[in-house]
């Protein structure tokens, strides 16, 4: 057997976090061979998803794109214009930010604008500290990168009146939505129901296929539209991602509070883990951050081994403040239920307790 770590992950036949082992022949499951085929984006599964969607969240219309780095992109430069602003605040670990090359600036003309400190949510008082107009305010729920955080629901709508008092367009990116509704015990109507526009992604917490959908009022919706085409996104044929979120999405949606509830499970168990710490504890979604006091080499040797026993981990630690830490994000899904809270302490104890 292969010592790479990237290697032996299609031999795993179990996963610590998300659904399982991602396998072609799942995901092609996940797709009916009734499914009924759009044409460039109009019609069939398509259309069905987008029902679905705009239904679920309670807002007039939604379309669908192939990805979310599309879709935000999108739709900021329709609240832009709309304005006649170019800039967009969003929190300092805001994936516009980090993660898309500056798009924003060079595909779009518009000005990102980070808000408040990478360690902590922004707050109302962070808002309320910039006196340049914005053309919008982007709120991700829940904040990936500090371990799937949610700001209070009071403050989340003072935050959301905020931007809707200085002009500003209200968005959600609602990647992981799903896990956000979990989390407040709210439907994803309620959360998405205070925002201007949304976003969701199917491929995350719900384990389809890439794609998502951009939801809001009707002609934000059509204009999001036209800019997928002009961005290269209206492809022939969308319906297989589509497909396969829709056949997702109910089952996998109607699971969150119970993955929410593992979650917390997990974390109890960890409690007394020395070595381990919870990001943040208790987890308010169903994902948490862990910090694991590991070298960088010891946590590769470490998930390499569990590997070979057939258990996937992760590829690599993330890094950490503290450089001592070695730091991992866990995705609560299916596979991660398969395993006990104890199982789960047991496994993580390996990392930072090798025998």
């Amino acid at each position: 057997m292969p010592d790479d770590l990237e290697a032996l992950r299609a031999s795993c036949g179990r996963s610590l976090g998300g659904h399982g082992p991602t396998r072609a022949r799942d995901l092609l499951a996940t797709i009916g061979p009734e499914t009924a085929v759009d044409r460039y984006g109009d019609g069939g599964v398509v259309a069905e998803l987008e029902a679905e969607v705009s239904g679920l969240l309670g807002m007039p219309a939604a379309a669908y794109l192939p990805s979310g780095t599309m879709a935000q992109q999108a739709v900021l430069r329709v609240h832009a214009d709309r304005r006649g602003r170019r800039t967009v605040l969003f929190h300092p670990m805001c994936h516009l930010d980090r993660h898309e090359g500056r798009a924003l600036e060079r595909l779009h003309a518009l000005v990102g604008r980070p808000v408040g400190a990478d360690t902590r949510m922004i707050t109302l008082h962070d808002l309320e500290a910039v006196a340049e107009p914005a053309a919008a305010l982007v709120l991700e729920l829940p904040q990936r990168d500090l371990g799937g955080q949610l700001p209070s629901w009071e403050d989340l709508q003072a935050q959301v009146a905020w931007a809707r008092s200085t002009g500003a367009a209200a968005h959600l990116d609602g990647a992981r939505l799903w896990e956000a509704s979990a989390g407040y015990g709210r439907t994803p109507a309620e959360v998405a129901g205070l925002f201007d526009t949304a976003y969701v992604s199917f491929y995350k917490g719900i384990g389809a296929l890439a794609g998502c959908c951009l939801a809001g009022p009707q002609d934000v919706v059509e204009e999001v539209r036209e800019w997928r085409r002009r961005m290269g996104g209206t492809l022939f044929g969308l319906w297989p991602g589509a497909a396969s979120a829709l056949s997702l999405l109910r089952p996998r949606l109607a699971r969150m509070p119970a993955y929410l509830e593992h979650a917390r499970g997990i974390a109890d168990a960890l409690r007394d883990v020395e070595g381990v710490t919870v990001v943040p504890d208790p987890p308010q979604t169903p994902m948490l951050h862990l910090l694991l006091r590991t070298s960088p080499e010891a946590f590769k040797d470490t998930a390499l081994e569990l590997a070979r026993e057939g258990l996937w981990t992760w590829p690599a630690a993330m890094p950490a403040l503290d450089p001592g830490a070695s730091r991992v994000e866990l995705s609560i899904g299916e596979a991660t239920c398969a395993m006990s809270p104890e199982q789960v302490r047991e496994v993580l104890r390996r990392f930072v307790q090798p025998s």
